[in-house]
Formats: C-alpha cells, structure tokens, sequence
C-alpha cells in the first residue's frame, strides 16, 4: 500500500498519435515526477528490412499521416546518399517546394486545430467544447480562416507529391514528375491570396500573445538544450547542418547530420516505448533537448525570408535571444509559417521550378550507409539505412520528432503541474475573457 496519489489523463487529446499523461503526487500534495506515456510500438525500422530500398520513401510516409512529407524527403536523401546519388537541381526546388507547403499545411493545423481552442474558446471552457468544431460554429471568420490556409498547402502537397496525405514522386535520382507551367501559374496566382491569409494569422496569433502574456512568460518555462537544422545561420528544413543549443544560448555543436551518432544519446525509459534523445556529451537528463519550431527559431541566427524574419526580430525583444517559455512554441510556428509562405513564392517564380530535367536515368542500388535529415514541423528528422549491394535495406534507424521532444515535455510539464498543485501559480495570473462565451 502507498500513500502517494496518481492524476492520470488516458487518451490526451488534440495530440497527434496515442499519448497518456500521468501526474504522480506525494501523500501531502507535491508533484513527485510527471510521465507521458507512448504505450504504442510501430515497428517501421523492422518494416523497411529486406525492402528495395527505392521502395522506402513510400513507405516511410505511413509513419505519419499529418506529417508524411518529411518522412517522404528523409527517406529519399538517406538512400540517395547510401548510393551515392545527387538529384539533379530541379528536383531539390521541388523538394522544396513541398516541404514548404508541408510545414505551412501542418502549423495551420496545428495553431486551428490544436492549439486556437485553448485560446480562443477559452482555457476554462467546458472540455467538450473546446475544439476547432467550436471555432467553425460560433467565429466563422477564423474557421474559414483556417480551413483556407490549410486547403492552400494541401493542395500545394497534390500537385507536387501526386498524393495530399502520402506523397509518392521523390525517388532515389529525383522526382517522378516535373512541375508543369500550368500548375505553377495557377499556384503563383493564388499564393498571394495565401499570403494575405498567412497575415491575418499573425494577426489572430498577436491577439493570442497580448491576451495571453500573462501565462506565456511564467507558466512552464523549462530551460533545455535545443536542437534544430541551418545553413549558414539561417532557419532551414530541406538541408543543413544541425545544431544544438544549450540552455545559456551558446551553439554547442555543429555537424553534418551523418555525424548524428557522436551526439545524440537514446535513453530507454521504463513507462514509454519511445525513446528519449539528448546531448551525449552532457548525459541523461542532464542533456535532455526539445525540439520543433521554439527550438529552430533559437539555434538559427536569423530567419531565411525577411517578413519571417521581422517577426522573429519581434519575437526575440520581447521574450529574449534564448526562449524557454513553453507556450512560445506557438508563436515560433506562426513565424515558420510566414517563411513557409514565402519561400513558396519563392520557389513558384523561379523559372527551374518548370524544368523537365528532375530525375536522373542511371541510378544504380550499391552497397553503403545514407543518412537523410529533414526538419518535420515538430522536429528534427532522420533516417539511417543501409543497404547492401542489391539495394535491399540490411538496417534501419528512425529519429522522429517525438524521440526529441519527450523528455522536454515531461520536464516542461512538471514545472507547470509544481506551479499549479503547488504554487497555486494559476490563481494569480491575469487571463482574458474568451472570445466565445
């Protein structure tokens, strides 16, 4: 018999995947350690084990139905390095392209969806109603808001990927299909409709963030490690050099993603089958890291579009050049999304977009090892293969956005449960009236 208490939240909702939250208390109240549970295995590392390794980048897309495209691109580029293979530069605009239009689908979704019932409805509304079904009912404007934006990116994903959820034209050497002129002027027309959308976001989210200062700036604040992709400073998420932050904002490494395994330790814990990554050099949990957009805009010097970069600038004399406050996370993917908006204009008015050379006719499969990195929406990716002299994947290791994130979760989420059982930090804070009654 134990005289400690369990608070325990089996499913969390509004979450991408199958999550359970358990708060533990001692006898007299104290929050004694905070779980977050991935109870489901996936099995994908063993899936990709005797397949053409050509047939990868359309099965790694199942991991993830929200985000599939970055699994799609990792894929891709381990195998291509594992051959030796350089797609041809076309293709890696569309490449581009696509993740851009990923990143700008999937943040929509999750400021609408995820995130905006919180806010918008209220934190003390009535759980039940606390959604994006609300929003569409009872604000209209932001519904429609919503649905527009994303519909943008997902039509964007259709017209490069062939597919809206499970993108099928990279492929070991390039991509299947060229990008025709006709798609590209429809998209170009209508992406300054996007833009003009995109502003009206960051509209709402300024709202969001003056409404909402109070619990921003001292609720869950967690100084971690940061790990996040650049090149040459810039926020980047099709290719770079990955870097890690400490929680004083000194870059303490930056290496090449096939360097991954001289830094990146993975811890095993007993109450989640997902594993923890941290900084090797420190140890667990010492070096525990998040990652996702918060933990980009940190180790980027700048952002890599200038309206982007404008609000990150805003962002930064606000709240300062290193960010803890968890809740930051939401401005941070506003910011991504206005660079996703812009690097799509981008790329459309490039004239390469339309070139038809954007695949490669001689690749041949080789025995080697690859590495592919992307940056998901919610955090650094990477996929290791390593394939023999048939191209058949002998071994497969996955890093997803969730290995990163768990550990800065849970420690994010034990400051906040201390602030609330304990502090009765929530009492004191001034929050605002919802917008819905």
């Amino acid at each position: 018999m134990t005289d400690e208490k369990s608070i325990k939240i089996a499913p969390v909702t509004r979450l991408e995947g199958h999550g359970e939250l358990t708060v533990k208390l001692t006898k007299d109240g104290k929050v004694k350690d905070v779980q977050f549970n991935v109870s489901s295995t996936r099995f994908f590392e063993k899936f990709l084990e005797g397949r053409f390794a050509e047939e990868a980048p359309r099965i790694a897309p199942r991991i993830c139905g929200i985000c599939p495209v970055p699994h799609h691109l990792a894929s891709v580029k381990a195998v291509e390095e594992a051959w030796k293979v350089t797609p041809p530069p076309a293709a890696i605009k569309l490449r581009r392209l696509i993740i851009n239009a990923k990143q700008y689908s999937s943040h929509a979704l999750h400021f609408f969806a995820l995130a905006a019932p919180d806010f918008v409805v209220g934190p003390f509304a009535d759980p039940a109603r606390r959604n994006v079904a609300t929003i569409i009912k009872e604000l209209p404007d932001v519904g429609k808001l919503a649905l527009q934006v994303m519909k943008f990116g997902q039509e964007l994903i259709t017209a490069v990927g062939g597919k809206a959820i499970h993108p099928v034209t990279a492929t070991p050497g390039g991509m299947l299909n060229p990008f025709s002129e006709e798609k590209r002027d429809t998209f170009l027309e209508r992406v300054k409709e996007a833009k003009e959308w995109t502003l009206q976001t960051v509209d709402l989210a300024k709202k969001v963030v003056t409404d909402y200062w109070d619990p921003i700036t001292k609720l869950a604040i967690a100084p971690t490690y940061y790990v996040g992709m650049h090149n040459k400073g810039d926020l980047e998420i099709y290719d770079g050099k990955i870097r890690i932050m400490n929680p004083e904002g000194e870059i303490v490494e930056d290496f090449k993603p096939k360097q991954y395994k001289k830094y990146m330790g993975e811890y095993v814990s007993d109450h989640s089958y997902a594993t923890h990554i941290y900084y090797k050099e420190v140890g667990y949990p010492e070096g525990i890291w998040r990652a996702n957009s918060l933990a980009r805009v940190n180790v980027a010097d700048k952002m890599a579009t200038p309206i982007a970069n404008e609000a990150l600038e805003e962002m930064r004399d606000k709240l300062g050049r290193v960010i803890h406050a968890t809740f930051a996370y939401h401005w941070a993917r506003i910011i991504e999304l206005v660079q996703a908006i812009e690097e799509i204009e981008i790329l459309l008015k490039d004239p390469e977009i339309v070139s038809t050379d954007v695949k490669l006719s001689d690749v041949e499969p080789q025995k080697g090892q690859g590495v592919g990195c992307v940056e998901a929406p919610r955090g650094t990716l990477i996929h290791n293969y390593w394939s023999d002299e048939e191209g058949l994947i002998t071994k497969a290791n996955l890093i997803v956005a969730t290995n990163h994130n768990i550990a800065g979760i849970e420690k994010s989420l034990l400051v906040a449960a201390k602030q609330v059982f304990e502090d009765k930090a929530h009492e004191g804070l001034e929050l605002p009236d919802p917008m819905i009654k």
